[in-house]
């Protein structure tokens, strides 16, 4: 299944969300400080993964053409570049400026990027204003136009999470520029966030309880997929 997924062009981006959630839950663990050994070696371990699946990727793209990227090229590429800021975020806190610098410069989703050069300054100054205000722009801009995601909504499918990792993320910078601000206007913003985020969590977390035999169908297309690429290769 792994490998069916590793050589999909679609299934090969969500291998980048395991390394960022450990990434992201290792900056969370109370138990684990930054600068500490076992800090480092976690993030040795799940950032090394990450920057080889950039290679992969970034690899393919730069050398199969034009036409091979307007092929692949879709929403769940954004991973990469998410995978890449958490990466950045995580070596801040363990004062790593170069190597936090390196990965920040490998992405640009606006959300992420906003917390992760936090990270990097060690404020929330004004290009991560910047950049939550581009990312809260780009959320009402989506959310103003419904009838976007009208086909996708009709039946219940497990990539419906990925709408919860930016309402998420954006959430999160909400609550740094509201500590940043300290006015009336930010702190409402961040209440509304924080509640949309539980709420779009809880609610893709009772859809999937409810659909759970949609976790590993019997006609998994990248199983399917794998099973053409095999019988293509035999033929050749």
């Amino acid at each position: 299944m792994v490998k069916a997924e590793f050589l999909h062009h679609v299934g090969v981006n969500y291998l980048f969300a395991p390394w960022i959630s450990w990434l992201l839950l290792l900056q969370s663990a109370p138990f684990v400080a930054p600068k500490t050994a076992t800090y480092l070696i976690l993030w040795w371990l799940f950032a090394v993964p990450v920057v080889a699946l950039d290679v992969k990727i970034y690899g393919q793209w730069f050398t199969k053409g034009k036409r091979f990227l307007s092929t692949v090229a879709n929403p769940t590429s954004q991973l990469s570049v998410i995978g890449n800021l958490v990466g950045a975020q995580a070596a801040a806190h363990m004062g790593w400026k170069e190597s936090a610098v390196c990965l920040f410069s490998l992405g640009d989703a606006p959300g992420v990027a906003s917390l992760a050069w936090e990270s990097i300054v060690g404020a929330f100054d004004t290009l991560s204003k910047m950049l939550f205000f581009l990312s809260l722009f780009l959320f009402m801009s989506l959310v103003c136009r419904p009838t976007l995601f009208r086909r996708s909504m009709r039946r219940f499918n497990v990539a419906w999470w990925a709408y919860s990792f930016p309402v998420t993320v954006l959430a999160l910078a909400s609550t740094d520029y509201a500590q940043e601000v300290k006015g009336t206007i930010s702190h409402i913003l961040m209440l509304l966030l924080l509640a949309l985020s539980v709420l779009v969590s809880f609610a893709l977390t009772v859809f999937t309880l409810l659909n759970s035999k949609m976790l590993l169908p019997d006609n998994d297309p990248l199983q399917a997929c794998s099973l053409v690429n095999s019988f293509i290769n035999r033929e050749q």
